[in-house]
């Protein structure tokens, strides 16, 4: 088998795996199999993860620390409402301008925010974050102020209908994301994280690369809010605050910091395990950092380490073991 059969035959897999895991749960929700609670829960741990995803492109695969990225999140949330409410856009065009408008703020954030590292990274951005959530706070006219703004769309009153499309729209990301990585611009990215100055000696523009990263994880933010909008009707600007870019940082490091699927199972698990301890009240706030402590205690490289899940490996190990019984099969 060529090897260009074989690529494309593992890309075919990944996306008929990715299919099935967008599919299924859709139609056990459309037929009340999952009910209506379950599947929102679920829909929410599909935001969470997109917003994961978002901290992992800067943490996992460029090598900064970010802390702001709950602001490019609230800034896609509210600009949704106001292309589909007030600019009467479709909501699915308005989704895609939500998140170019989060991705240019990246731009704009990012030329002097880049130019520092690590910790001053992350106490910069930590700032943005804070600065985005004050402007929302008083910016009555177009965010409502501390109380927040509704908006009714689709995405609100059909759970399943919400559920194929942010579960569509976390597929296209995973797969966007894996087919970047293997390019030689992902390569580069890569190279910058491992080591800037042996990146800059061979050519590569550190800063140019660091910028493109920190307006794709920008974008991908602002998807997660856009998302995040519509789905549950209602956006307050403490979206923005400290608190839930930490609980996205969480997700990467309990997953494995620059492992994607790793920080995707997180963002479920978590997500789900949060609502099921509810009863805990106030209490069950402390379950991420004591989760966090335990982990790094004892498994500092994260629960998947380095190892990435690969829908298209275990597509071709079933599709060989499958193939090895029917051999053995005729052969008897």
């Amino acid at each position: 088998m060529s090897l260009v059969h074989k690529k494309y035959r593992s890309i075919g897999l990944s996306i008929a795996a990715l299919l099935v895991l967008v599919v299924m749960p859709g139609f056990f929700i459309k037929n009340g199999i999952i009910d209506p609670y379950t599947a929102q829960i679920l829909t929410l741990a599909a935001i969470n993860a997109i917003a994961a995803i978002s901290v992992n492109i800067i943490c996992g695969l460029t090598g900064q620390l970010s802390l702001g990225q709950a602001g490019f999140m609230a800034i896609g949330a509210y600009f949704l409402i106001w292309f589909y409410e007030t600019c009467a856009i479709p909501l699915p065009a308005a989704i895609v301008a939500a998140a170019l408008v989060a991705a240019v703020a990246g731009f704009v954030i990012g030329f002097p925010v880049l130019q520092l590292t690590g910790d001053y990274l992350a106490i910069v951005t930590l700032g943005f974050g804070e600065i985005i959530r004050v402007v929302f706070t008083n910016f009555k006219s177009f965010t409502g102020g501390p109380n927040g703004k509704r908006i009714t769309s689709i995405l609100t009153v059909m759970p399943e209908y919400a559920w194929f499309a942010i579960a569509s729209v976390l597929a296209l990301v995973i797969i966007v994301l894996y087919n970047g990585m293997k390019s030689p611009y992902g390569r580069a990215v890569l190279a910058v994280r491992e080591d800037e100055i042996a990146a800059n000696s061979c050519g590569i523009s550190v800063f140019r690369y660091k910028m493109g990263s920190f307006i794709f994880a920008a974008f991908v933010a602002g998807l997660a809010g856009a998302l995040y909008a519509p789905f549950l009707g209602f956006v307050k600007p403490d979206i923005a605050s400290f608190n839930k870019s930490v609980d996205f940082l969480i997700f990467v490091v309990l997953g494995g910091i620059g492992n994607i699927t790793g920080s995707i199972i997180a963002a479920f698990v978590l997500t789900y395990l949060q609502e099921l301890l509810r009863f805990l009240q106030e209490f069950r706030l402390l379950i991420y950092p004591m989760l966090l402590i335990i982990v790094m205690l004892f498994r500092p490289q994260g629960l998947l380490g380095s190892k990435e899940l690969s829908f298209s490996a275990a597509a071709q190990k079933l599709q060989g073991l499958f193939g090895k019984k029917q051999a053995e099969r005729e052969d008897a």
